[in-house]
């Protein structure tokens, strides 16, 4: 059974202005995702800023989370990293938390051979019972995780059960899917793919739009899931340009900015994220507006 389906929140991580995590709004966020639809919220990932938080802060974010939500919906932690150890220490401290599940993202800027990855995931899955959801973005760390070795994790480690696809080359996904046979579960990690991902059978999507579209985002999941695709199909193409506009500069900068725009919380970042330029902020803001967000 899969971890979940439908629209998973990738969160962000709001903070006050001297730096340090916001937990009054941070509440807030969580409530207004599960209000609005969200069928999963996956905290301290990249979009959460994750890797600015000191390892207390990143196992406090996962805490307070789990136990805001209280199991209403599933939460999937991100306790990835470009060390090993590192890796298992966060996600074992994910279990103690209580969250249903685990986002692992390929060891960055070592840039692990196919075997490396193999090594390093299989060591992490066997240090925790969670299931495990393989996150595959090599735009941001230099290594992409081939379907071959994809589908040897998830036939030869029982708690990894899924992943995050983020290449943009659905060829790639086709091919994964084709040799997988059923036995990953597959999320987009990319919004304005969400129906071709769904096509080739994926479950959802682990999504930044989300995060100020949450209803729309779980209906556009949900109208394919149940055989609208025709309706899917149109939202799709609706976010479409608002989905540029979120990454215009990199993510979290422009979603920080638009949680901000509609009250849901200060758009503070850290550093070396830097505030968004102005001429791409009115891009943002012309988005949302026209996609029909209310601020």
């Amino acid at each position: 059974m899969a971890i979940f389906t439908g629209s998973g929140v990738a969160i962000v991580t709001p903070f006050l202005e001297n730096g340090e995590v916001d937990y009054e709004s941070f509440r807030g966020l969580i409530e207004f995702h599960i209000a609005n639809g969200t069928d999963s919220i996956i905290v301290c990932g990249t979009t959460g800023e994750s890797s600015t938080l000191t390892h207390e802060e990143h196992i406090e974010c996962i805490r307070f989370c789990a136990e805001v939500v209280a199991k209403r919906v599933p939460v999937i932690a991100g306790t990835g990293s470009n060390c090993t150890e590192t890796a298992i220490y966060l996600s074992q401290e994910a279990e103690k938390a209580g969250v249903d599940g685990l986002l692992i993202v390929t060891p960055y800027y070592n840039k692990a051979t196919q075997k490396g990855l193999i090594n390093h995931y299989t060591a992490i899955a066997n240090s925790v019972s969670l299931p495990i959801i393989l996150y595959n973005v090599p735009s941001r760390t230099g290594v992409n995780i081939l379907p071959e070795t994809a589908v040897y994790l998830a036939k030869n480690v029982d708690n990894i059960v899924g992943i995050k696809e983020a290449t943009g080359n659905i060829s790639q996904v086709a091919k994964l899917m084709s040799l997988a046979d059923g036995c990953l579960d597959l999320y987009s990690g990319n919004d304005d793919q969400v129906v071709p991902i769904l096509s080739l059978g994926g479950k959802g999507v682990i999504s930044v739009i989300a995060n100020i579209a949450p209803k729309q985002t779980h209906d556009l999941v949900a109208k394919y899931l149940e055989g609208d695709v025709k309706g899917s199909m149109e939202l799709q193409l609706k976010s479409i340009e608002l989905c540029d506009a979120l990454f215009c500069e990199v993510n979290p900068i422009p979603v920080k900015k638009a949680v901000e725009l509609m009250g849901l919380c200060g758009g503070k970042l850290r550093m070396p994220l830097s505030e968004m330029e102005p001429a791409n902020a009115e891009r943002l803001e012309k988005a949302m507006r026209d996609f029909g967000l209310e601020f």
